[in-house]
């Protein structure tokens, strides 16, 4: 990289993104870098390599209510120091934001403004929603340098353009986020998890149907795949008693779907499906993720699997898949055909550079939906300097 500019104010920040407006001059939006493999790779992509802009000195939290459950953080904190926060209070960021650092080899923790950017949700998104779901405000620099505010401390304040939504999942390229409130609940008590044995994915996929359908209050439901079988997991959380009543129905009603058993350690198994550790992608392996209806799943992974020698881990219900294979231009096209098949989505994760700078990272937007985001691009990034390249050629 050329230079990392580090600003420490929001209004030292706004004066970097200015110039480079007027230079015309590509930034490189960032926390700490943790997901500078993730989609394209900017540097390699420019025919001049731009400057990297990072938040990593704006950091602190501003403001904490406990009793009004939110809190309020600089976009450079870490998100560990904002859960050591939460935790002394029992309270918890409720989207569950996975740690990345195994997947993309990195020791920098993800920062807050990284996850929001990304939009990033662990297994509680099919009860809780995602991570921009959650966000009650927000703070940012537009491309030309505008600080602007939008939302505030509660959820319902915002009328006309939701702005916390539209640069949550934008991935840096409307406008550098500087500031973020955030909703938060309280930390379950305690955490029980079952794991059904089940022959295939389909039936795997039908288990954590019946899981999510039953009126227990399923707060995370996966599937993992390795060489000791397949397991569908149902997670419960809620006061112990609670747990442990819904634990004993939810094991009668899906004792059908295959062998039952109670996870000994479920709050260490879901971080790591929270962290696509089952996944077990090696350093040299494409990772891609596929969102799909959970009906849908099993055909899609039938569909992988006929391509190439794959890894999987599903999560949400079979919605996510998380798939680990050839980083190669074959098989990014078989998951491409998988996902389009299956009437999904899909997102080349992590990837090396020469593949992720040659093939499309997402899926093409729909003419009159693409045709509004250059809309709002023009409007809030008219230099287009910001993240240029980064989710689209």
């Amino acid at each position: 990289m050329k230079n990392i500019i580090c600003p420490e104010t929001e209004e030292a920040l706004a004066r970097v993104v200015a110039r480079a407006h007027a230079a015309r001059e590509p930034l490189v939006i960032e926390g700490h870098g943790t997901k500078r493999a993730m989609l394209r790779p900017l540097h390699d992509l420019w025919g001049k390599v731009g400057s990297t802009l990072s938040t990593r000195n704006l950091t602190g939290i501003t403001l904490y209510r406990p009793t009004e459950l939110m809190i309020r953080a600089r976009a450079g904190t870490p998100i560990p120091e904002i859960e050591a926060a939460l935790a002394e209070h029992n309270q918890q960021i409720i989207a569950e934001p996975p740690d990345l650092r195994a997947l993309f080899d990195t020791e920098e923790p993800a920062t807050l403004g990284g996850v929001v950017s990304t939009n990033l949700s662990g297994p509680r998104r099919i009860m809780w929603g995602a991570m921009r779901d959650h966000v009650l405000g927000i703070s940012a620099v537009t491309g030309d340098g505008e600080i602007f505010r939008s939302g505030g401390r509660v959820l319902k304040n915002v009328t006309g353009l939701d702005l916390c939504k539209l640069l949550s999942g934008a991935h840096g390229t409307l406008g550098v986020i500087t500031e973020i409130a955030l909703k938060v609940l309280p930390a379950p008590e305690a955490t029980g998890t079952l794991s059904i044995r089940v022959p295939d994915v389909a039936a795997g996929v039908a288990a954590l149907s019946a899981a999510l359908g039953s009126p227990y209050g399923v707060s995370g439901a996966a599937l993992t795949i390795g060489a000791e079988g397949i397991s569908a997991l149902a997670r419960l959380e809620d006061f112990a008693e609670s747990v442990a009543y819904r634990m004993g129905r939810l094991r009668e009603d899906l004792a059908a779907h295959g062998d039952i058993s109670v996870v000994e350690d479920p709050r260490a198994l879901w971080r790591a499906i929270r962290d696509a550790k089952p996944l077990n992608a090696a350093p040299e392996e494409a990772v891609w993720r596929l969102s799909v209806a959970p009906s849908r799943a099993p055909a899609a992974v039938a569909s992988l699997r006929a391509a190439f020698a794959e890894k999987l881990l599903l999560d949400w219900g079979g919605g996510l898949i998380w798939v680990a294979g050839p980083a190669t231009e074959q098989a990014h096209g078989a998951v491409m055909q998988a996902a389009a098949a299956a009437a999904g989505t899909f997102t080349l994760f992590r990837a090396p550079p020469s593949l992720a700078a040659s093939v499309p990272v997402l899926p093409e937007e729909p003419l009159p939906l693409a045709a509004i985001a250059r809309r709002v691009k023009a409007v809030l990034d008219p230099a287009g300097v910001l993240n240029p390249g980064r989710m689209w050629a």
